[in-house]
Order: C-alpha cells, then structure tokens, then sequence
C-alpha cells in the first residue's frame, strides 16, 4: 500500500467520531491507515504482533476486537490459543488467563457467526 492509499478503515469514526473526532482520525488514517497497511508485515502477522502485545500487557480490553480481527486476517483458533499460552510463561499467568477468557469468548461467537 502507498503512503497516499486508504484501507478505508472507519471503525474510529464509528467509535468515537462525533465524541473524539482527533482519536478517530488517528485510529482510521494513522493506525490502520498508514502502520496496518504497511507491506513489510502481512495483516496476519500484525494481528499476532498485536494479540501478543495486548495479552503481555494485560489489556485484554481490547482483544474482544483484536482476535476477531485476527481471525478475519488469517489466524486460526489454535494459532490465538497458543499464542496466549505461550506468553503465560513469559508475560505472566494472570495476563495470559484474562487474555484466554476473552479468546474463548470471541473465538465462540466467531465460531457461531461461521
């Protein structure tokens, strides 16, 4: 993607554009925009980068769209789970079991939407 295309990504706006027009622009143009449609990593690849990132962290928050997402870009299931049992051992166990909670949960209603 070129720095002057679009992935057309309005999911900010949707969230918060009339409430924090700035956030939203940043989350639409800069993230998805501009880091997500970068070509040196796959969409695939920045779903895992990202779900590992957020699990680490322990903002579980936000994998409730993120596992989705990933699953939309290529991840499976098993992929998702293992990940986050993965980084139990080396983000800590009580991100890891806040993180598999939300998995189960997204990864049920992916599997009921499918």
């Amino acid at each position: 993607m070129t720095e002057n295309q679009a992935t057309g990504w309005t999911g900010g706006q949707k969230a918060f554009g009339d409430f924090a027009p700035a956030l939203a622009h940043y989350t639409d143009k800069v993230v998805f925009d501009e880091v997500w449609g970068r070509e040196e990593l796959s969409p695939r690849d920045r779903s895992l980068i990202t779900i590992a990132a957020l699990t680490a962290m322990g903002k579980s928050e936000q994998l409730g769209f993120h596992i989705p997402f990933g699953v939309s870009n290529g991840l499976t299931h098993d992929e998702v789970v293992e990940a986050i049992t993965h980084l139990a051992f080396y983000a800590g166990w009580p991100q890891a079991f806040s993180a598999m909670g939300v998995a189960k949960e997204a990864l049920a209603s992916d599997d009921a939407e499918g």
